[in-house]
Order: C-alpha cells, then structure tokens, then sequence
C-alpha cells in the first residue's frame, strides 16, 4: 500500500466531504473569529511595540496563509501574547528591519523544521518549561501596561524595555497619574471580567473598546486626559505598504538577528503545536505536525512581507473557531477575509479607542495565559526537581529574556533527569523467564472483550509522556487497566499527560483502573491529588484483583 505524502495540507483532506452546510459553519465561525481578533490584533501589535495596524496585517496574512496550508483542521494563526515581549526587544535594539530578517530567518527554520520531520522533537521540551515561560511572558506583558492603564507619562528619552526598566520607569512617572485614565481602564476592566457571565454572542473585548471610546468622546474631561491610539500612532487606511530600500539587509544586520530568529522559531513552533493539541481534543481529530510547522514558516514570512509581525497558532482563537462550528481551514480562511475588509473600510475609527482600554485587554490575555493554578499546583504537587525548573524557568523570562530561560530551562531539566534516572537505576543478575511458567504473565489470564489492558514499563518523563495519549479506547471498552509495575519514576509532564487520559476516559464512560503503582509515581499521583480523584479503590497491588475488579465494574 503507497503511503501518502506526509506534507499534505489538511485544506485537502477537509474538502473530500466538505458540504453546503459546513461551509455555512465555516464562514459564520470565521466572522465570528475575525470580530474576536480585530481588538486583540491592535493590543497586541501595542504591546510588541509596533503600529497597531501590524497587528491586522499580521493576522490576515499569516492567518489565511497557515489555513491554507496548515496541517490542523481549525488552527486559528496570528499575533499573539507569547511574541510581545520578544517583538517589542527587537524592534527596540533592531529596527523593524531586523525584526523583518528575523522573522523571515524563523520563517525558513520552520519550513526545514517540517521538511526534516522534526515536529516530534518539540515533546521533549518539558511541561514545567512551557508553563514557566508562558507565565514569565504573562507578567512581562501585565507590568508592560501598567503605564497605559494608570495614564502615566515617561520623561522625555525614557524608553524602558526590560520588565525591571518598566517598572523602575512607572515608580519615577507616578507623579503623572491620570484618574481618567484609571477610570476609563477600570470600567474597560470590570466589563471583561463581568460580560461574559452575562451575554457570550458578542465578544466582551468588542464592547470594551467601544464603551472606552464613548466614555473618552462623551464625558467632560475626559477626551483632554485619556490618550486614544489616535493621539500616539498614526493609523493607515487601505492595504500596507512595506519600504524595502530603507532596509539593511547587510550580512552583519543577519548576524546580529540570528539569536532573535532562533528564538521566534522555536517559540512559534512550540505554540503552534500545543494549540494544535488542544483543536485536536476539541474536534476529535489528528493534526500533521510537519505540515503545520511548514504553514507557520510560510505564514510568518507572508506577515512580514504584508507588513506584520511574527505570528502563531491563538489557542484563544483556535477554542472560539471549535465552539462556534468551525471544522476546516475554510474558516480561518474566512477570518483572514473578514479583517482584510474591516482594513480596507473600518480602520480609520481605530483611532478613537482608549489606550486604558487596550491596558485592560492585556490583562486579561496575561491573566489567562499565565495559567497560574498549573503553576501554583506544579509548585504544590511536582517533584524538586520539576519545581526548580519551572521557577527558574519564569524567573529568567521575567528578569532576562526568553532565550536565556529555554536554554537554561532545558539544560537543568537534562541534568536533573539524568539525577532521577541515576538515582532509580539498579544492576542485577538475568534471569531466564518462562512465560509458560511465569506466575504473571498477562498471556495467561483471560480478559474480556470489553476491558484494555496495558503495560507501562520504564521512567514517564517528559521525552516519554506522549506514548501515554497513544493508548486506544475502542467504543465497546469499559474499562481500562495501566499496569505500572515497571514504571519506577514519574515526573509533572508525564502526570499531566495520565490526568489527559482519565478526562478523556471519564469523557467515554470508560473506568480507569492502575495495577502495582510503584512508591514514587504513587508519591507524585498522591501530591498532584490524582488519586483521590480517581478513588483510593482503583489502587490495585496485583494484575489479578485489577481484572477481578474490572469484571465487577464491567458487568
């Protein structure tokens, strides 16, 4: 049987079957999307320190250019918090020239990224890394509008870009505080956090810049002490145009970036896929790895060249497109549509939106990015050496930059493995096994049709966690047994991977039963609270009182 090609964009699978009334779905979805990412687009071109049309431009661009070739069924591509910081540091000691080499740099390690198949290599980047650096970037981006929603003015020549520089510039500009401001922020704020309990057709970030923007228009004073995007940036009509001759495209302008591509390609890779995963859960289907990585590439180096920033896939966005029908690339296509006409003939009014209203929608993407229950349960829950490098990992994206807290990130995660893996490692004598005669072999024991039975052998770590989501639950399975009794240590990844596994059992009325739990992953299992979640009596020490206890439940 010929295998098919393994960079096939999911655009061409999705249109074997596609139908009247998908394409209805797709197209209202898409609209639906582009309504959520028009005010976000604007705040987070802001907070990378560019003009606010960059955002749209991004979003257009790369957003149909990653549905178009993505290999995710839904993938929603486009600026997003993660690249703010980042942005923000290059355009500031790089120009906006050496964030378009940069990106267009990235842009091509993504494509050699999934040429070379090399899609599967991002698992082994460790659960506690992500969810270190998503948290030091959510703070970044929270003290980085601080400014804004307090109306604070810097002093002339003041241009802070590290997060301890930002919040040393905001102590020295309290003096300029503006109540107007914090009002316009405070209302802007209140109507995020509120809205959605009470109405979630319309989306909350839209009715909070135009309750901003009437707030500043109408009440008295308040137009003199609130600044608009209008008074900062000058705000373009029609489509970009992008001045390559002022550029410096010079071999020494290449090498001087290269660190920064580096970054914004692993970044974007990362991001990218996670939110992959997450569409998958979403819509019960199986993403190309490869193929997306490829559609990113492709997808940055049509931003820039549109006059963007870099861009990734929006797990924000990519939900918002699952919920509202969303099934194929079509409707991302859609949404990129949909802001290239709101370019053409809606931009202009962008310029009456208040920047305390662009402050409080940063806060709360920071707030919802920093997933800080995982973080604070990892701390409660994890092993030391999963909690040294997630600290480690938040703390030098906050004090220094992303780079620094991959690499240092990745290399204590290498050297504290290879302690547990030390520690848990014992020499001893073969010993020939029978199976014939071997008291527990599974080959000897009758299990019905209806219960799965699985062994895991060796460490679950973060470079083995994914064969966990590889188990198979058929539609006549009723109950599943992971027998562990080889399986001698566990770290947070790995956990955090077995708990995806039990909600997607729970989800198909499948009971979950674990089999001879050795002393460390029992520890960890007990910490994280897993096993009072999953009930103290689905511990069992034997393959025998599992199965007997899978027959009583299966009846």
């Amino acid at each position: 049987m010929k295998k098919s090609f393994y960079l096939k964009p999911k655009l061409f699978s999705t249109m074997k079957n596609y139908s009247k009334d998908q394409l209805i779905k797709d197209i209202l979805a898409g609209i639906i999307v582009a309504i959520i990412a028009l005010p976000l687009s604007i705040a987070l071109a802001l907070a990378s320190g560019v003009e606010p049309a960059c955002g749209i431009y991004t979003a257009i661009a790369a957003g149909f250019v990653v549905s178009l070739l993505g290999g995710s069924r839904i993938q929603i591509a486009g600026p997003t918090a993660a690249f703010a910081t980042i942005v923000a540091g290059v355009v500031a000691t790089q120009g906006m020239d050496g964030l378009f080499l940069a990106t267009v740099i990235a842009g091509i390690m993504l494509i050699l990224m999934g040429i070379f198949k090399l899609g599967s290599l991002i698992k082994f980047i460790p659960h506690t890394i992500t969810t270190g650096f998503t948290a030091g970037i959510a703070v970044t981006i929270l003290v980085g509008q601080i400014k804004d929603f307090l109306g604070l003015s810097y002093a002339q020549g003041v241009k802070p870009i590290e997060t301890l520089e930002k919040i040393e510039a905001n102590i020295h500009a309290i003096d300029t505080f503006s109540w107007q401001a914090l009002t316009v922020g405070a209302v802007c704020l209140a109507i995020l956090i509120l809205y959605p309990k009470l109405e979630k057709r319309v989306p909350p970030s839209l009715i909070t810049v135009v309750a901003g923007a009437l707030m500043v228009a109408f009440i008295p004073g308040f137009q003199e002490n609130v600044y608009t995007i209008g008074d900062l940036y000058t705000i373009p009509s029609g489509l970009p145009s992008v001045d390559f001759g002022s550029m410096d495209f010079s071999f020494e302008k290449i090498k001087a970036v290269l660190p920064d591509a580096f970054t914004i390609a692993i970044l974007a890779a990362i991001e990218s896929l996670l939110s992959c995963v997450v569409a998958d859960s979403m819509v019960n289907s199986r993403h190309n790895s490869n193929m997306e990585l490829v559609a990113q590439g492709a997808g940055n180096i049509a931003s820039v060249f549109f006059g963007g920033i870099p861009a990734t896939g929006a797990i924000a966005r990519t939900a918002a497109n699952a919920k509202n029908g969303g099934r194929t690339p079509v409707a991302g296509m859609v949404h990129a549509i949909t802001l290239l006409l709101v370019l053409l003939f809606l931009m202009p009014y962008a310029e009456l939106i208040p920047m305390p209203a662009i402050a409080a929608i940063l806060f709360i993407v920071a707030y919802n990015m920093s997933e800080w229950k995982k973080f604070v349960r990892i701390v409660k829950t994890a092993p030391k050496s999963d909690i040294i490098v997630l600290v480690a990992t938040f703390a030098l994206t906050v004090i220094f930059d992303l780079v620094v807290a991959i690499v240092v990130g990745l290399v204590l995660a290498a050297i504290l493995l290879i302690k547990r893996m030390t520690e848990e490692a014992s020499v001893e004598g073969w010993k020939y096994i029978d199976h014939e005669n071997d008291k527990d072999s599974i080959e000897l024991r009758d299990v019905p049709k209806n219960v799965r039975v699985y062994e895991i052998s060796g460490p679950l770590f973060f470079g083995t966690s994914e064969m966990i989501m590889d188990i198979k639950l058929k539609d006549y399975t009723s109950c599943l047994i992971l027998r562990m009794r080889s399986v001698t240590s566990l770290d947070a990844t790995a956990m955090n991977s077995i708990e995806a596994l039990y909600k997607k059992c729970v989800k198909k009325n499948v009971k979950l039963i674990l089999s001879h739990v050795n002393s460390q992953p029992y520890e960890v299992m007990k910490k994280a609270g897993f096993v009072e979640k999953i009930g103290e009596e689905n511990f069992c020490n034997h393959i025998d009182e599992a199965l007997s206890l899978a027959e009583k439940v299966s009846v």
